[in-house]
Parts: structure tokens; C-alpha cells; sequence
């Protein structure tokens, strides 16, 4: 088993950030904004973001690698036996929305994690996943960005496709709501078994996969005509993705507690939002179909 590597796993970092938004600048035509931050506790990074793009009305791909003594309370919610190490963490974190209402949200991370204290082996693990967020959502679309996630983890056992899809479909569901946030994808955290290099080649297989499974289906539905009803109903569905964010997502509060950067922590935030009191769809519409059809529990991959 190998000692962990953090400074190649920033290298590559680095570079998963800087080869996605090239991709992404290909498809919009306008340049991502890039603003380098630091943070006075330990750290910093770098924040890549659009605003009223061509095809994107906002999106954000962060690179962060940030330090601290004492891990905040969130980081400890599973591992209370780490209270009072020293910390580090590094990932890309990405969260775009498209503009056309038939084009999904996404979002994707990967991150790493580890924690030192005096006279003792370094804790760390991996974690990260993709997610697909449809308004207005096409069968052809789930099935392709699952089988990208299938196809990243499958070179490193059968058994982490189910399991992290699994995860995914439990981590990314509004319990308030009762309802899941999307077709969902895969997600992992606390990863490090059977060591180091097969934790981090996994990663950044998943990491890797992240243009093969969300470019065909932007590119399918980016200029796809729509209307203010389409527009309405994204708007609407986007408060989804402001609640799941604020109220359940570890890796927002991990950045608010530890006194991370809050525009780079909030990017994920979309720039219009709706909410309506108990607004049911009319059923058989087409926005009906996304609550009976799609926001469900279901096998993505072709049987």
C-alpha cells in the first residue's frame, strides 16, 4: 500500500479544472471569468466562472486546497475521532446551468481529504460523484450520463457502480420534499480501500468522465426552441437545487464552517429561482412527467 500522495493529486486537480473549462468554453464561446483567491487561514484556489454566457446562464468550476487545525464540525459529523487534527483538503467542484430549459443542470466534484496530528499515520480518504438535474428530462439523456459513470468505475469492480449509484440516489433526495433531486448519478465519501493508488485512479476515472457523460446531452438540447412556460417551470425547479444545497449538502457546509471562500462556496447557487405554495403539475403534462417518470428510483442502464 502506497503513502498518500496530495501534491499529485493537486497536479491532476489543477489540470481536470483547467481541461473541462477549455471543453466548456468550446461549446459557449465565451470565456470563463478566472479569479485565484486566498484564504487567510491556510490556502486558497481557483475560482472559473460564467455569467450570461451563450449557453450558460451560470456555471462554476472551482479548484480549492485549503487547510486548518482543527477540523470543523461538519468533517466530524462522521468521524468524531479526529477531533483536534490538522487538516487538508483540495478538490474541483463544478455546478453548471444551462439557459434552455431542456438542457440539465449538473454537478460534479471530486475531492480529497487528510488529517495529520504528531506521532501518528495520516487519516485520508477520497470522495466526489456526478449528478443530472432535467427539467424537462428525455430517457436517451439519464441513460447515457449513468452509463459514463458506469463505464469510469467499472475498470476497479462490479460492485462500485450499484453501490455508489446507491448513494448517490440516498445523498441527493430532499427529505422534506420527499423526492429525489434529479436522475442522479454516483456518489462516493470516506473512500479509501484497497489503498492510495487505487483510490486516487479511481477518482480520477470518475473525475475524467465527468465531459463523456454531460456534453452529448448538452449538446443535444442546448438549442432546443422553448418558451416563458419551459422557462417558468426551470425557475421553479431550480429552488429545488437552492433548498438541497443550503440544507443538506456536506460539502457547502463543510466550506461555510471552515471559513472557506463564499462566493466560490455559493457559485452552485442558479441565478433565477421560483417558489409557489404548494403548486401541483396538471397531470399528463409535460412537467408532470418529470415527477412520475424520472424523479424515481430507477435502473438507468440499458438490461
Amino acid at each position: 500500500m502506497s503513502s498518500p500522495n496530495p501534491s499529485a493529486v493537486k497536479a491532476w486537480l489543477i489540470d481536470l479544472q483547467s481541461r473541462v473549462v477549455q471543453a466548456l468554453e468550446e461549446v459557449d464561446g465565451k470565456p470563463f471569468l478566472r479569479d485565484a483567491w486566498t484564504r487567510p487561514e491556510g490556502g486558497g484556489g481557483v475560482s472559473r466562472l460564467i455569467e450570461e454566457g451563450n449557453v450558460f446562464e451560470r456555471g462554476g468550476v472551482n479548484f480549492s486546497h485549503v487547510t486548518g487545525a482543527n477540523l470543523p464540525p461538519s468533517a466530524m459529523a462522521s468521524r468524531p475521532e479526529l477531533a483536534g487534527r490538522a487538516w487538508e483538503a483540495m478538490g474541483v467542484s463544478l455546478v453548471l446551468h444551462p439557459r434552455n430549459p431542456y438542457a440539465p443542470t449538473v454537478h460534479m466534484n471530486v475531492r480529497f481529504f487528510t488529517t495529520h496530528a504528531e506521532g501518528q499515520e495520516p487519516v485520508w480518504w477520497f470522495g466526489g460523484g456526478m449528478d443530472l438535474t432535467p427539467y424537462y428530462p428525455f430517457e436517451e439523456d439519464a441513460r447515457g450520463f449513468h452509463q459514463a459513470c458506469f463505464d469510469a468505475l467499472q475498470p476497479f469492480g462490479d460492485d462500485l457502480y450499484p453501490r455508489f449509484k446507491k448513494w448517490c440516489d440516498e445523498y441527493f433526495y430532499l427529505k422534506h420534499r420527499k423526492e429525489p433531486r434529479g436522475v442522479g448519478g454516483i456518489f462516493f465519501d470516506d473512500f479509501n480501500a484497497p489503498g492510495f493508488d487505487q483510490s486516487y485512479a479511481m477518482t480520477q476515472s470518475v473525475g475524467d468522465a465527468f465531459l463523456k457523460g454531460y456534453l452529448p446531452v448538452l449538446k443535444r438540447r442546448m438549442d432546443m426552441p422553448y418558451g416563458e412556460r419551459e422557462r417558468d417551470f426551470q425557475a421553479y425547479r431550480r429552488g429545488r437545487y437552492v433548498e438541497f444545497n443550503l440544507v443538506f449538502d456536506r460539502g457547502t457546509h463543510f466550506g461555510l464552517q471552515s471559513g472557506g471562500r463564499t462566493e466560490a462556496i455559493l457559485m452552485s447557487m442558479p441565478p433565477i429561482v421560483k417558489w409557489r405554495y404548494d403548486w401541483k403539475p396538471e397531470p399528463g403534462s409535460a412537467e408532470a412527467k418529470l415527477y412520475t417518470d424520472f424523479l424515481v428510483h430507477r435502473d438507468w442502464l440499458p438490461t
